[in-house]
């Protein structure tokens, strides 16, 4: 505890904050709501000093040690039990243990305590096995995973459970907090996207019949005076999903192909054309053949001069 001790004027102004629950001279007990936010803001990197001050307390007025201790008290409990840590469980039980027996009363006062805390455990666990079984079930890139990551954070509530879903998709947490603190860059490139694919939609819906990313680039050059790459038109399509029908493959021609035999007739002589043949025979053959036109012709000769 600091040694530092408040005076009427000081816990006047800390009881204002809507950080504290309650102070007295010497102690300040703050909320489960600013614990939760200090450990979120520490996660993401924001310096115990830093977080106290954004949040509305004066430094020189509670002290850098008590902030350094209530820093390190929260760290240590978060890390052991996580949010359930950093409840304030002094109304259900104290560090002091009894020397008299609890009446009845105490004990069933003390077992609806423990079971409350129980039964807000396993919802806890519950939501978070739900929030899990999302989370894998989607296999994206690391700008949809952080997208996810924040809206399940919305949704479900685990609003200091960063850092434990980007160590559980293995995804860097700065990199995350770099996609959120981008937002309003990624609003204007979206709607800087969507007045692109107005002006798309007319090109590829004219003349009533749909065109491709090429037609598309002439007809806003030549009709609308508009120049956009081939590739931006493209990436327009494919993320809003604008497909040009592709002209189908004829099915009849396809049985016809299949169903046609001894298309390729088989090699077998391999350019061998005179096989089994000896040399000799070709020789008696071809002078025969030779004998008998050279034959014919001199007999025709023959009957000419006859004539």
């Amino acid at each position: 505890m600091s040694k530092i001790t408040f005076s009427t004027k000081e816990i006047k102004m800390l009881k204002r904050n809507p950080n504290v629950q309650s102070v007295s001279e010497r102690a300040i007990t703050y909320t489960d709501s600013f614990k939760n936010r200090f450990m979120d803001e520490y996660l993401g990197g924001k310096l115990p000093r830093q977080i106290f001050m954004d949040n509305g307390f004066d430094v020189d007025v509670i002290g850098i040690k008590r902030i350094e201790q209530s820093a390190y008290r929260w760290k240590k409990a978060y890390k052991k039990d996580g949010l359930i840590g950093l409840t304030d469980s002094r109304k259900s039980g104290s560090g002091r243990p009894l020397k008299r027996e609890l009446t009845p009363s105490e004990v069933i006062e003390r077992q609806e305590a423990r079971i409350k805390l129980l039964e807000g455990q396993v919802e806890l666990l519950k939501k978070l096995e739900v929030t899990e079984r999302r989370l894998l079930n989607e296999n994206l890139e690391s700008s949809r995973v952080y997208q996810l990551i924040s809206e399940t954070i919305e949704q479900s509530g685990f609003k200091r459970m960063t850092k434990y879903f980007c160590d559980f998709l293995e995804v860097s947490r700065s990199g995350y907090y770099s996609f959120l603190q981008a937002y309003t860059i990624r609003e204007a490139r979206e709607q800087l996207d969507l007045k692109a694919k107005e002006v798309i939609l007319k090109a590829f819906n004219r003349r009533g019949y749909k065109k491709g990313s090429r037609s598309i680039k002439m007809i806003l050059e030549n009709e609308y005076n508009i120049i956009f790459s081939r590739k931006k038109i493209q990436r327009i399509m494919k993320k809003y999903g604008i497909v040009c029908p592709h002209r189908k493959a004829n099915p009849y021609k396809k049985i016809a192909k299949a169903t046609k035999e001894h298309q390729v007739v088989p090699n077998k002589l391999n350019r061998e054309f005179k096989q089994g043949i000896p040399v000799f025979v070709n020789i008696v053959v071809a002078f025969s053949y030779f004998s008998v036109v050279f034959s014919q012709g001199y007999r025709a000769t023959l009957a000419g001069l006859m004539i």
